[in-house]
């Protein structure tokens, strides 16, 4: 089978953003067969490839993938206007590609949402097999945050959703809140496959020593991490405030390592150094394997979100698999099906949003029974193996598209 991967933000380990589409991609070639994988140039990914760009591409083969990489830049520090042409750019261009290149099976993953696009155009224009993931449920979730308002561009993101979920002969949602969503659109059941997110196992050994020491960490001081964007949907501002409670309890050695990049991140470090908050340690973002190495001197992995009710059960946030493939606990600030997860695995605990001192008070309570932490890490680990191998979600992936490929229209 001959699959056509469309994903704009693809990264290698070699990057730091997520890796799914790149171990899917993998597992689908280990199983005989062969994977295009269409993308763009995402600041915080790495493809791959080095060679220099002819007539706005590159090509090559990374790991038995071959890549196609347009060059069309993309940074989550880009303002929103900008940021929704370059995912337009991308749809117009990929649509040429699906319906001049060989291939029996169309596989395209959001976000952005326009990223079905080509699918669409394969299915109606070619008669090719159409598989969709939905990793946010759009315009559900910026409409939520009160990112997008217009009326007019929420309708028509409205009429893409469903045409995209209609057009696709799978559906795949990557939280229980993102499947629900698509059956709610009218998407038959039949048509809809739950994969979350999963744990890279090798790349984020359990006992991982740091290869150095991290900057602004004492050998004796507890840790709690949180990895990835610094945005407006992250929320880190409650980060900042459990440091406020922190620094009052004159708890110095309860460090909060921010490791990322985002909108936000100079907002938010200038609220650290304004208000004196000097346990708060901010890193620039780092690829995997470097990242795996940081995670062995963390204690615990916060998993941050801003307080919104879409944000409970429609995400599935790679960070929080790194933590438990790490073996590390997870401390939740908001409720919903990862909150859920960690009470009922013993692997974490969840705070109310918007609550600073039970936030603090948990951390306190960690860094003064160590013990307690590296229980629930051997709990994050087991559930790791158990539930979110990324071998085990992989063999579903593949499984998915050969029988969708295999199924009569």
């Amino acid at each position: 089978m001959k699959v056509l991967y469309f994903h704009q933000h693809f990264s290698t380990p070699a990057g730091s953003a997520g890796t799914r589409s790149y171990e899917f991609a993998r597992r689908l070639v280990a199983a005989g067969h062969d994977v295009t994988m269409v993308c763009g140039s995402y600041a915080t990914g790495d493809t791959g490839l080095s060679g220099p760009f002819v007539n706005g591409r590159r090509e090559g083969v990374v790991d038995g993938i071959h890549v196609l990489e347009l060059a069309l830049a993309y940074s989550n520090d880009t303002a929103f206007l900008k940021r929704a042409m370059v995912f337009l750019s991308f749809a117009r261009r990929t649509i040429g590609i699906a319906l001049a290149r060989d291939y029996d099976l169309v596989f395209a993953t959001s976000t952005p949402l326009t990223a079905g696009i080509p699918g669409i155009a394969a299915r109606w224009l070619r008669g090719k097999k159409f598989v969709f993931e939905v990793r946010d449920l759009w315009p559900e979730l910026p409409r939520a945050m009160g990112v997008i308002r217009n009326p007019l561009v929420l309708g028509a993101m409205s009429i893409l959703e469903r045409a995209t979920y209609r057009s696709a002969h799978t559906c795949i949602g990557l939280a229980p809140g993102i499947t629900e969503g698509i059956i709610a659109a009218g998407t038959p059941v039949e048509r809809v496959a739950t994969i979350p997110n999963g744990c890279d196992l090798e790349l984020f050994g359990e006992g991982t020593e740091p290869h150095e020491e991290v900057p602004g960490v004492e050998p004796d001081d507890f840790v709690a991490a949180y990895t990835g964007t610094h945005g407006k949907a992250n929320g880190l501002d409650a980060v900042l405030d459990a440091a406020h409670v922190l620094k009052a309890r004159g708890r110095r050695d309860v460090k909060l390592l921010l490791i990322g990049e985002g909108m936000e991140k100079a907002r938010l470090m200038a609220r650290a150094e304004r208000d004196g908050l000097d346990t708060c340690v901010f890193l620039d973002r780092v690829p995997k394997t470097r990242l795996a190495e940081i995670m062995g001197r963390v204690d615990v992995g916060m998993q941050i979100l801003d307080d919104v009710p879409a944000f409970y059960y429609g995400t599935s946030p790679n960070k929080f698999f790194d933590y438990l493939a790490q073996g590390k606990p997870v401390l939740v600030n908001y409720p919903g099906w990862v909150a859920n997860l960690v009470k009922q695995w013993g692997c974490g605990w969840a705070v109310p949003p918007g609550d600073p001192q039970a936030f603090a008070e948990r951390l306190i309570q960690l860094a003064d029974d160590r013990d307690e932490a590296r229980r629930a890490g051997r709990n994050a680990r087991d559930l790791a193996r158990e539930e979110f191998s990324r071998d085990e979600l992989a063999g579903r992936f593949v499984k998915v598209l050969e029988r969708t490929a295999a199924r009569r229209t």
